[in-house]
This record gives C-alpha cells, structure tokens and sequence, in this order.
C-alpha cells in the first residue's frame, strides 16, 4: 500500500529540512495579503511628498532658474536647484554627476530641480511653476558621432569621448588564426532594455530624533547606497542609515545607479521633514540606467573539427552621459565568454562612449547577454559551414570541470554539456533539424546557445563574501540578520532554509530581518548572482555555531559529550536514547539566565578562496561558474516577419537545486526576458527624448507572445557551493536572444545580427536574399 508525499506545507510544519523541495518564497503570503510594505507605501507623521523637474533637453547650458512662483505656492516646502545642492558629484567610478544639474544638462530627463510639497499633487503643480531657461547646445546620441575627432568632449578635462578602455591578449592570436581552417567575422549590435520591474524606484527619507538620516528604499544593496549617499551629501556615513523596504524586482536597476535616494535625502536634509519621492513609470523610463547597447565585432577561428582556436573581439559601448557601472558592464562583455572554452588565443578591446543619451548600466545577465549573442549565433553560423551541429561544437569546446580558463578561472563545476544534451532532447532537436524545410508562408526553425555566468565576483574590492548573523530567541525561534537584499528573487528563503536545515526547525520558525545598516553586517549586496553562495555559506556556519553552543548547554543535562546530540523537530536529544531531549525554547532560556549568560548569537563569515584580477585582467574572480543552455523553436511569417516562439526549454546548471520553484521562477523569468530583448523591446529615441516610457508604447513579452515555458536542472553539485549550490537568478537570460536568431536562419535562411528582430528586419532581410538568389543561379 502506498503512501502520499508529504506536501512541502506538511514538511515546513514538522521542522524536516525544506532543502531541495520546491515552497512557496517565505515572503509570498505578505505580498499576495498585500501586507508588504513598500517604500512607496510609508506614511511618517508630516511627511512631504516630492517631485522632480527633469531636463527636456539631451543637452543644453542652464542659463537661468527662476523658482520663485514655485516657492510661493501654498503649501510648497522647499524647492531645490544644483545651487543648492552639494557640490560632490556622484558615480560608480568616475565622480561625474551632479545631485541637481548645475550649469548644464547632458542628457533628456536629467534632474534639474527638486520640490517638496504637502501633497504629491501641489509638488507637481510647483513643478510647472519652474521657469529654467535654456540654451540648447549640440547633442551628440552616437557612438559614432562621439568618436570623430572633431567632436566635443561631454565632460570638461577630458580630451574625448571615451569613458574607459579595455585591451588584452592571451597566448598567440595571430598564429592561431593562420592556422584555422574557417576564419569568420562579423558584427553584431545589441539595444538598451529597461528593466521593467513592477515597482518604481521609490525612498522616503526622514531624520531620527539625533539628526540623522534614514533611508528607506527599493534597492539591491542597502551599504552601497549609504556609502554613496554619506559621500556626496557630505555625511559621516555613520550618520547615514539605509533600510531596505520591500523591494518589487530590481534586475540589476537598483543597485546604486539611481539619482531617487540622494534627491530624497537632500530634501529631508534641507527641510527637517520626511520626504517621499516615488518615481512614475515615465520618470522611473528616464531615471533608470537601461542595459549596455554594445556593438560587437568578432572574428573567430576553428579548424576542421569545430575547435576554437583563435577568438578576437572588438567593442563599441554606450554608456550615454555618465559612465556608471557601464564599464564593469562592458569588462564582462570583453571577457566572461572566454572562460566557456578551452581556447588559449584570445584579444579583446573594448571601448566605452559617452553620448547625450540617458545613464546606461547594470541589467540581470550584466554584459553576458550582449556576448553572447554575437558568440552564439557565430558558432552556429561556422558549425553550419563546417557540416557540424552547434551542438556538437559546444561540447567538444567546452571546459571540463578541473580546467582553469584562458584568465586564470578555475572550473569547479560545470553542467554545460549536460545543459545543452537536456535542452535538445526536450525540444526533438535533432530530429526537427533532419525534417524537410517548409516552403509555406509560415516556416518552422529551431536554434540552440550555451551560456555561463558567475556566482559572485571579486572586482568590486578585495572581498566578495558575506556576514550572516543568527539571534536564537527565548521561544526557541531565530532571527537571520543580514545586509543581502532580496528583491524577488528568494534571498529570504534560501537563508531560512539554510538555517533551518542546520538547526532542525521548521521553516515557519525563522525570520529573515529587512536589511538595515544599523544592525545588519555589511554586506556587498544582491548583484553578480552571489548571494546564494556566499550569504548561503555564511548561513551554513552560523547555523552551525548556534547547533555548537545548543550541544555545549544540553550536554551536561544528560552527563554525553556533545559529539553524542542531535538535533531534529525544535530540540535537542541524545542521539542514541531520543527521549531524553530539550527544547531549543528552552536551551534558549538557560543561555540567558545562567552566570555570563546573556543568550546565543553568532556571525557566520564566508569569504571565497577566490582572486582578483591583475592589472592584466587575469584571476580566477568567482567561487563557482554557472551555465545554461536554451533550445527554441521558431515559427517565421514570410508575410509579416513575424517571429512566434512556438517552444523553449532552457536547462539551467544551479549546482544544486536548494528550492526548484524559486529556480524555475526565475528561469522562467529570464527567460520571457529573453524574449522581450530578442523580439519587442526596443526604446525609441527621437532627437535624445524618450518617446515611449510607458507600458503600452514599450512592447515586453506578454503572455499570448509566450509559449509554455519549460525547463530543468542540472546539477553538478558545486565544491565550493551551499550543499554544492550556484547562483541561479541571471544565467538564463544569456541564451535566449541567440537561440531565436539561430532558429529565424535555421527557418528561413537568413541571419539577424542587429537586436531586437523585429518583422521589418525580417521583411527586409528576406527581400535582399531573394534580390541576391538570381546572382548566384
């Protein structure tokens, strides 16, 4: 007779660990109750309510700012202009923005001036009461334009238009190409994507009863906006407090690109009052630092076998006004793919540009979208004309676990190949490629790309890891404290899970405090995809410090060593005779009531044996590596150019599955994400202004463009990982773009190699090949 498995509610409720069964995220029933609190959603006694007046100009010289109707509109607190406020400038690397423009506007959408005001609606009355005059000055919104030598630099002291520059070679790349049998070169571009999260940027800001400034805001790394926001208002960062409210997505927007908490904390600053600045959807358009758009060109060498032996890569990135974290975007691009192969000639440079366009900067995938894309669609176009399945070259080029890479990576792990195996067979690839091509009007195709992505990243200094602290209390329940921010993607969970799998707790019975600079250790933040594997290490040896101490108080109750204890269901007992046991309430209560007591709390610390590059770009910056395989099949409109995704399975190398849920919701994700960049999405531009920052004029991937997402895990159960975990919340998104465009040639013939596809391109591509056939009669 056969029993029902126990349901995950069954398991959390028993206290059986929760590791590797698929739950519910831990903060999913306050968001469905709508219990959540946002930033947007704090009301502090006297609060104002601000906006911000933004520059319609890409570029222009401020020549006069008249607030004075403004300031005297009843109920208007403050209005602020670069005058008033600090002088710093602010950015990720280059200190190069103003808090309010002062003197000139780079870009349309700047901010110009502030209001604060009794009502959102009397701020945005006062906004139009702002006369600013302007002199309009020449924009530059091309890298091509901003390359020519006669152009002006943007940014006063600098020679030129270039933000940053990257250049390096491995092994002998000249060689390695005249010894290629195929030689093939190419040039793709690839677009800016907003993130398109649910929640606009948002932060009330308010002084505490000392002076000092709190922050609470949608974010992805609370210590990173209070060590920017201490610097430039000109605060000891001690006098700064970032509390992290419910955050409603992030994909790499809200990590500390955003102009919203320094605008906040000015106001709170200057009027003594709590502020609340929530962003619009069309401000949140203009504020937002939109992905990289990149133009690569790269030319790759194979011999007869489909083996890499030479990789050359040269890239043009926008950054638009202000550089940002778009340099750290655009390294990534130069050099992340490399380590997928065994190939030891590669050369890269990579050029960033300045242009009148809006703050380009981190996006979920961070730079591995746009290289991949060029590297997948050039490997099946070779494979093609080697007479190999993409397929088959990935496999024979791929690092095995144990290599080290061309920069210095070492392989822990790897499922790529596994990826790419499951992804195919889901999708019948090879039995699609072998069926006759259609002749219709609609053409069926299927396509296929590879990918990797890091699980942490030691560039940001010389730390990458994490402190996680676990508070046990007098009822036998714990707080996690940390400064890892979860914003969706299930941050929360996987540390509740972590702790009470190692203390034997029902999961109910851990709670995951907000992140807060007062009392949570510093922490880099969500980004990189390392929260998995460095909070979740730290996890690990913080549950285990408190299971220590529990075993140290218990073991004299029964006169047994603590090596003779075990913990399971909210107590401890003697391994060998369970019922002799004790609650952890209790074990709690006699921490703090004893002679130097005073209760358990431990700190976790995990730091990656990992290495940060040299000036040469070469060290093996992350713990673990992640890859992802996708395969796609593609149903093309020879009248329309329509492209419909008609099937996908994307197979997803996460070390260890600890939730299958969360994974497979954010592989799914990613994946429609995917789908947007490759097929809708597109921002358009007319003279520098925005002409679509909306979500009817901004086409995403809705769900009659979506198919049935499916997917699976591999796992390859990381040395270095959490129970052998890797991150698994951007991988997915890198092969999506190239697997359509390789399913549109393998349907209809021809290659896309400017994003996103869209019908016309397809129309247009299809005409010139048809224009061309007669030619070659």
């Amino acid at each position: 007779m056969s029993t029902a498995a126990p349901s995950p509610a069954d398991i959390q409720e028993e206290g059986a660990s929760t590791l590797g069964v698929g739950i519910p995220q831990v903060t999913a029933r306050a968001k469905v109750l709508g219990r959540a609190v946002y930033a947007g959603d704090i009301r502090l006694p006297g609060m104002l309510h601000a906006k911000v007046l933004r520059s319609p100009y890409p570029h222009a010289r401020i020549v006069a700012i008249d607030t004075a109707a403004a300031r005297a509109l009843p109920g208007v607190r403050a209005v602020l202009t670069g005058d008033d406020a600090p002088a710093q400038l602010w950015g990720a690397h280059h200190k190069e923005r103003a808090v309010l423009a002062r003197g000139v506007v780079r870009f349309c959408g700047e901010e110009v001036a502030a209001v604060a005001a009794v009502s959102e609606e009397i701020a945005r009355d006062a906004l139009d009461l702002i006369q600013v005059e302007y002199e309009e000055l020449p924009a530059i919104l091309s890298i091509d334009e901003a390359l020519d030598e006669e152009a002006p630099p943007l940014h006063p002291g600098r020679a030129d238009n270039i933000g940053h520059e990257i250049r390096f070679e491995r092994g002998d790349v000249d060689a390695g190409f005249a010894a290629a049998h195929l030689v093939h070169e190419a040039t793709y571009t690839t677009h800016s994507q907003y993130p398109g999260y649910m929640e606009p940027m948002a932060t009330v800001a308010a002084l505490d009863p000392d002076g000092r400034l709190v922050l609470w805001t949608s974010t992805q790394a609370v210590n990173l906006v209070r060590l920017q926001v201490a610097a430039t208002l000109g605060l000891p960062v001690s006098r700064v407090r970032v509390v992290q409210a419910t955050t409603g997505g992030g994909f790499g927007g809200k990590i500390v690109e955003d102009d919203n908490q320094l605008v906040a904390g000015l106001l709170a600053l200057k009027t003594g009052s709590p502020v609340r600045l929530v962003n619009n959807r069309l401000e949140d358009f203009q504020a937002c630092c939109a992905s990289v758009p990149e133009r690569i060109t790269l030319r790759l060498g194979m011999d007869r076998e489909g083996l890499i032996v030479a990789k050359e890569v040269r890239i043009l990135a926008e950054c638009g006004a202000y550089a940002g974290l778009a340099g750290d975007v655009m390294h990534v691009s130069a050099m992340r793919s490399d380590n997928m192969h065994r190939n030891g000639n590669v050369r890269s440079h990579a050029t960033l540009v300045y242009t009148n366009n809006p703050p380009r900067g981190a996006f979920r995938g961070f730079g591995g979208t746009q290289m991949q894309f060029a590297l997948n669609s050039h490997i099946h176009n070779m494979a093609g004309q080697l007479g190999l399945d993409p397929v088959e070259v990935h496999v024979r080029n791929a690092l095995k676990a144990g290599d080290v890479s061309v920069h210095g990576w070492q392989i822990g792990s790897t499922g790529l190949v596994e990826c790419l195996q499951q992804a195919t067979e889901a999708i019948g690839w090879t039995r699609k490629r072998q069926r006759p091509k259609d002749r219709g009007v609609k053409r069926r195709g299927v396509g296929v790309a590879g990918a990797m992505h890091v699980s942490g990243n030691r560039t940001i200094g010389n730390w990458d890891g994490a402190t996680v602290v676990v508070r046990l209390n007098e009822d036998g329940r714990v707080f996690v404290i940390s400064g890892e921010c979860d914003m969706g993607q299930g941050a929360n969970t996987m540390m509740s899970q972590i702790v009470a799998h190692e203390l034997g707790l029902p999961l109910s019975h851990v709670h995951v405090l907000a992140p807060d600079t007062d009392v949570a250790p510093f922490a880099v933040g969500t980004l990189a995809s390392r929260v998995t594997m460095s909070a979740g290490n730290a996890a690990i040896q913080a549950g285990r410090k408190v299971r220590d101490a529990l075993f140290a108080l218990a073991a004299p109750r029964w006169g047994v060593a603590p090596e003779a204890l075990s913990i399971a269901g909210g107590a401890v007992h003697v391994t060998a005779d369970p019922a002799q046991r004790a609650t952890l309430a209790e074990l709690a209560r006699q921490a703090v009531w004893r002679h130097g007591g005073g209760g358990i709390q431990v700190e976790g610390r995990w730091d990656p044996k990992t290495v940060m590059h040299d000036a040469d770009l070469f060290g093996n910056v992350a713990a673990a590596y992640s890859y992802a395989a996708q395969a796609v099949e593609v149903e093309v409109d020879t009248e329309t150019g329509r492209v419909t995704v008609l099937d996908s399975y994307v197979a997803d190398d996460c070390g260890k599955a600890l939730n299958p849920i969360a994974i497979h919701g954010q592989t799914n994700g990613a994946t429609v994400q995917a789908f947007g960049w490759a097929l809708y999405e597109q921002l358009h531009y007319e003279n520098g202004r925005l002409a679509n920052g909306n979500f009817a004029d901004y086409s995403m991937a809705t769900a009659d463009a979506v198919p049935m997402l499916r997917g699976g895990f591999v796992e390859s159960n990381d040395p270095n990982g959490p129970y052998g975990a890797k991150g698994a919340s951007e991988t997915a998104i890198l092969p999506g773009a190239p697997a359509i465009a390789n399913a549109v040639e393998d349907a209809v013939g021809i290659r896309i190699r400017d994003l996103p596809i869209t019908p016309e391109k397809v129309l247009a591509a299809l005409r010139a090949r048809q224009q061309e056939e007669p030619r070659h009669a």
